[in-house]
């Protein structure tokens, strides 16, 4: 008698909790993939900062510093490009994770309301 109760109430908290866990996994993949985002630009961002604070130090004279000059546009193409790329990367992220809370929604709403 005792085993069916609790077997009853096991089966109906795991129903109820469900929802709450497919949530929680669903916010647990976003974050990671939102931090896997950020650390790789910050580890982009910082290389080619490096990279530029290394060139300006090879600057010795006129001409090298024009030559610094004449590369600050390529640089900043490739940056801006980078934060394009990045900002793409983070709207598919975004609207991925919208489409998939509004699928567990809807599955949700299916299981309480059967049609």
């Amino acid at each position: 008698m005792y085993t069916d109760f609790f077997k009853n109430f096991n089966d109906q908290t795991e129903k109820q909790l469900e929802p709450y866990i497919k949530f929680n996994k669903l916010v647990t993949k976003n974050v990671e993939v939102m931090t896997e985002l950020q650390l790789n630009a910050v580890r982009t961002y910082s290389e080619m900062g490096l990279t530029q604070m290394k060139a300006a130090t090879e600057i010795k004279d006129a001409t090298s510093f024009a030559l610094f000059n004449s590369q600050q546009l390529n640089v900043l193409s490739k940056l801006s490009q980078q934060m394009t790329e990045d900002s793409n990367k983070l709207q598919n992220i975004a609207k991925e994770f919208k489409d998939d809370v509004e699928k567990l929604t809807s599955e949700n709403l299916k299981t309480v309301n059967p049609a």
